[in-house]
């Protein structure tokens, strides 16, 4: 009988073992989990979100990612705050508009060395020749507090006007804005691919201020104007080095197929609710743009003091304040994964 009570208090024991390898190699698990707020997923410029999931590069990292849609990035950026997701895929820009409040957040992936924004002007509104006649309008944007409004105030303040000589509008993007523009709710508006093509097909809108690329870029904001991005709170980073090296790795992967494999085979990789029924238009537009993004993940060089100017510019929350600039992005982890 005592061997086999021994033999059974040894069963039980390895059963508990097992259990509690179980349970941790779970919490292991769990902690890979992570979800990510998209500005708009379904835009060109956070195309590196949708196009890692479907290239599954997360999965080869062993993480189990969630993209949540937020069709305005202030929006995400107040889910993250909140605690509701870990991550956002919105613009470089917050992290330095954060920091003036008093919050610290980090670009640890950095997809774009240009906005990817266009100005459209109605054409029912041909008297808008440049900024200097937003003076009245109400001019679309994502959302108030928005990266595109960010954009919006700088060109308009820089073209001689004051803030309260112009309404801003949260359209948001796509169908919306289109919307907007057509029953003149607004009479110009800042927004991205596909909305542009949409937009000039129809001979709805023309381009006033084109910040497609990077030559149109430092054109119209004096320099390389880093905007979409992975970006996180630092204290997150901090606590899950890990997960975030993974999260860049992964990144880093699909700016590299980006930059190596054509339009047409980057659009292939897309939902195809995504083309908006125009697929030769959303190639043509990719092709076009794919140059603003980075290929290896890292913040250009001057790029933040560019985004710090912008912003100072109009921004009330920065005037008066020091930013330290290094504490708004971070390339320890892209560095490594290349």
């Amino acid at each position: 009988m005592p061997l086999a009570r021994t033999l059974l208090q040894a069963a039980a024991l390895t059963a508990l073992i097992a259990a509690g390898t179980s349970f941790a190699s779970s919490a292991a698990q769990a902690d890979e989990k992570v979800t990510i707020m998209v500005g708009g997923y379904e835009k060109q410029i956070y195309l590196p979100a949708k196009l890692a999931e479907a290239l599954g590069y997360f999965k080869d990292e062993g993480l189990d990612v969630e993209l949540l849609n937020e069709p305005a990035g202030v929006d995400a950026e107040n889910e993250m705050l909140a605690g509701a997701v870990q991550g956002v895929v919105g613009f470089y820009d917050h992290c330095i508009d954060l920091q003036a409040k008093g919050k610290f957040v980090e670009s640890v992936v950095q997809f774009s060395q240009a906005p990817g924004e266009v100005e459209l002007v109605s054409t029912k509104h041909p008297e808008i020749r440049s900024p200097a006649d937003f003076k009245g309008k109400s001019l679309g944007v994502t959302g108030l507090g928005s990266s595109t409004n960010f954009l919006t105030q700088y060109l308009a303040v820089k073209n001689g006007l004051k803030l309260g000589e112009f309404t801003s509008v949260p359209v948001g993007a796509g169908t919306t804005f289109i919307a907007a523009m057509q029953q003149d709710k607004i009479q110009a508006g800042m927004t991205t691919e596909p909305t542009i093509t949409r937009l000039l097909k129809t001979g709805e809108a023309s381009v006033l201020i084109d910040m497609r690329t990077i030559e149109g870029t430092k054109t119209a904001l004096g320099g390389t104007y880093p905007a979409a991005s992975l970006y996180l709170q630092t204290a997150w980073v901090d606590a899950h080095k890990d997960t975030a090296q993974k999260l860049a790795n992964a990144f880093v992967k699909t700016l590299k197929f980006i930059s190596t494999h054509s339009a047409e085979e980057i659009a292939d990789k897309m939902p195809k609710d995504y083309y908006v029924g125009d697929k030769d238009g959303y190639v043509k537009a990719l092709a076009d743009g794919k140059a603003m993004f980075t290929a290896d993940g890292v913040m250009p060089e001057g790029g933040p003091e560019t985004v710090l100017k912008v912003l100072s510019s109009f921004s009330k929350d920065l005037q008066g304040k020091q930013i330290d600039l290094s504490k708004t992005y971070t390339t320890e982890f892209v560095k490594k994964a290349s």
